[in-house]
């Protein structure tokens, strides 16, 4: 059996995973393969996915498989040191973290800087790069901010009225705001037939199909926000 000192060290990693540990944190932490089949084998440690634990006893996470998913692309890294470079939850996975919408994620979805493989058919990995700003740390994972992911998920032919529900659903909860939605709905103006980079005409064209109570006012924060852009940059040519 392992040392209480190793045992201790498992239970603090897990502490700080939603009870969670991946083969390669349990084998880091001077646990041998033989004791692992051991602790496996006495209920100590679940499987939950291939190379990923559970700790007997830990409340069970709310998106567990997720959860399981993410820690798998990056086994060696723990979840609190974790940077873009290690996977973004994002799209329609990234919606049900937030629970905005009602698209269904069947599949868990990531994006990653660089091209690489998965075995696993329930997992679909984006080669995208994010910039500073569009993600965030929500519910332990580094997760796209819902602008971001609304962007992404007209990029992938969505439903409009899906993604203009995210959008009201992101807005009325505080998650993010109307202007920095203008802001990224804007290169996709044009194919829903209006001016090109229109991010505000896109902002109310969606809400209008929502029809959310909130609507009017949202729009009057969008068009100051990008009032003060307008300003900001014009001051900054100026000088």
């Amino acid at each position: 059996m392992p040392s209480a000192r190793t045992l201790s060290r498992i239970v603090d990693i897990a502490a700080e995973q939603w009870g969670l540990l991946t083969r390669r944190q349990i084998e880091d932490s001077g646990v041998a393969a033989a004791t692992l089949q051991r602790l496996t084998a006495d209920g100590t440690l679940q499987r939950v996915a291939h190379g990923v634990y559970q700790l007997a006893g830990s409340p069970v996470p709310n998106h567990l498989a997720l959860r399981a998913a993410w820690l798998q692309l990056a086994p060696d890294v723990p979840a609190w040191e974790r940077t873009p470079d290690d996977g973004v939850v994002s799209h329609r996975s990234a919606a049900a973290m937030y629970s905005l919408g009602h698209l269904p994620a069947d599949r868990h979805e990531f994006i990653i800087p660089a091209r690489r493989q998965t075995r696993r058919r329930d997992v679909r990995l984006h080669v995208l790069r994010l910039d500073v700003g569009e993600w965030v740390s929500h519910g332990g994972l580094l997760v796209t901010r819902p602008s971001r992911i609304a962007a992404d998920l007209l990029a992938d032919h969505e439903d409009p009225e899906a993604v203009a529900q995210l959008v009201a659903d992101a807005i009325r909860a505080g998650y993010d705001y109307p202007g920095t939605f203008a802001d990224r709905l804007a290169p996709y103006a044009a194919r829903f037939g209006l001016r090109r980079d229109d991010g505000i005409g896109l902002l109310r064209w969606f809400l209008g199909l929502v029809g959310d109570p909130g609507s009017s006012r949202w729009i009057e924060e969008a068009e100051d926000h990008e009032a003060r852009k307008f300003s900001t940059a014009n001051a900054g040519g100026s000088g």
